[in-house]
């Protein structure tokens, strides 16, 4: 479910007026849903059981202070990926013994800031990382708690991009190396070892292979209880899926989630852990959408190309990925009003700058505002300067409140990023 709704025949977002804001901060821009996201973290906390089993919100799908800020008052940690990630997580008001970090390849000053600031867990992916945190914890006379990744030849996800649990993945520890590992780590100074990981995938709906890398880590569980190690933790990932056709998004999204947890519940029943979910895109992808303005038409024989000012370095997933979004217009057609077939791209000066291909819309005009819908992940967060073009401002809306949560910066703020060298400075 999300709070992009039409009012009057406008779309808004929760109270706000889309078209307001489109005329306060001009166009591309991303809009998030506080009540989205309130109503999403609390769905999916509940139905695994927090505060009990942590949940710690995987924040390279959408890093915006605003949105961590919301989602610390609700009680959630974070997951996150580089000393980068952590230090924001932190300027929002995550406490340190709230942060996981994970990651397949951990620089040391990564790892020494990690034990500094006294993470509540990294999650090692290799034996030389194994090493390396117990060197830089050792010598800091400290003791970190760590889990194992475990890489269980189970992958799973919508997209060959996103798949990260299978052996051919750069992902993890394999089944057939944890227990001699876990023995290591046992002895090393500067570790202690609390338990396993796992994350197979992104945007997975359907949960056969969760509940198969699921048990398998049940098993291996098992064993190294039976060896005499500690098994404490058990950190079960993120990606589950959402739908991206919005009018199934206020149906089924519930649904996926409660028969998550039941499964969850099922598969490690009996057993004296504690549980840790590293929720994402779930939370926050239908949160979001990027509002963009028709620039042009460019009629062809078969379909009519629309352009608008929105670009793949602003939401990457449908070059990237493939990515479905649906689109819909900010102000609704008027009843009987007619449809054309349109390919919606950008100005970039590439063929991948599309955003949907074939797609059958109400008929748009040049300064028409659209919505590409379900932008809250992996949009904002991944964009880029491609083609020297400005990053795009954040806005969240909470009721009939908004403000701009990352402003759009100034061509001088881009230019002044780069240095030119001495040599080519102006001679006099």
């Amino acid at each position: 479910m999300h709070h992009f709704t039409y009012r009057d025949g406008r779309l808004h977002a929760e109270d706000v007026d889309v078209t307001t804001l489109a005329d306060a901060v001009g166009t591309p821009f991303y809009c998030y849903s506080t009540a989205t996201l309130e109503r999403h973290y609390n769905l999916f906390a509940k139905a695994v059981g927090a505060p009990k089993s942590r949940v710690f919100f995987a924040m390279k799908a959408n890093s915006n202070l605003a949105v961590l800020q919301t989602l610390a008052r609700l009680g959630a940690g974070a997951d996150t990926v580089s000393e980068g990630e952590i230090r924001k997580a932190m300027a929002a008001g995550i406490p340190a013994d709230a942060i996981v970090f994970s990651g397949v390849g951990k620089a040391d000053q990564e790892l020494a800031h990690a034990v500094d600031v006294g993470l509540h867990q990294v999650n090692i992916e290799t034996e030389g990382e194994l090493h390396a945190l117990s060197r830089i914890a050792a010598a800091k006379g400290r003791r970190q708690d760590a889990v194992f990744r475990i890489n269980p030849d189970i992958g799973a996800g919508g997209h060959a991009k996103i798949t990260t649990g299978s052996d051919a993945n750069k992902f993890g520890i394999s089944l057939s190396e944890a227990e001699r590992l876990y023995t290591v780590a046992a002895n090393l100074p500067g570790i202690r070892m609390m338990g396993l990981a796992v994350h197979i995938g992104s945007q997975i709906r359907v949960l056969d292979e969760l509940q198969a890398a699921f048990t398998r880590l049940r098993a291996l569980t098992e064993r190294l209880g039976g060896q005499g190690h500690r098994v404490e933790r058990l950190d079960l990932g993120g990606g589950l899926g959402i739908p991206y056709e919005m009018e199934e998004a206020v149906d089924h999204g519930p649904d996926l989630i409660h028969a998550y947890a039941e499964m969850v519940t099922r598969t490690f029943a009996g057993l004296d852990v504690e549980l840790a979910f590293e929720p994402g895109r779930l939370i926050v992808g239908n949160a979001g959408i990027l509002v963009t303005r028709a620039l042009t038409l460019n009629p062809r024989a078969a379909k009519t190309i629309l352009v608008v000012d929105a670009a793949m370095n602003d939401l990457i997933r449908p070059a990237m990925y493939d990515a479905f979004h649906d689109i819909w217009p900010v102000v609704a057609p008027a009843q009987g009003a007619g449809t054309q077939l349109y390919d919606v791209v950008g100005p970039i000066c590439e063929s991948g700058d599309t955003f949907a291909t074939g797609r059958t819309l109400p008929e748009a005009q040049p300064g028409d505002l659209v919505a590409l819908m379900t932008a809250g992940a992996y949009g904002a967060v991944m964009s880029s300067t491609y083609n020297s073009r400005l990053l795009v401002p954040e806005v969240m809306v909470r009721g009939a409140e908004w403000a701009v949560v990352r402003p759009r910066p100034s061509f001088e703020d881009l230019i002044g990023l780069d240095r030119v060298p001495a040599w080519l400075a102006p001679r006099s």
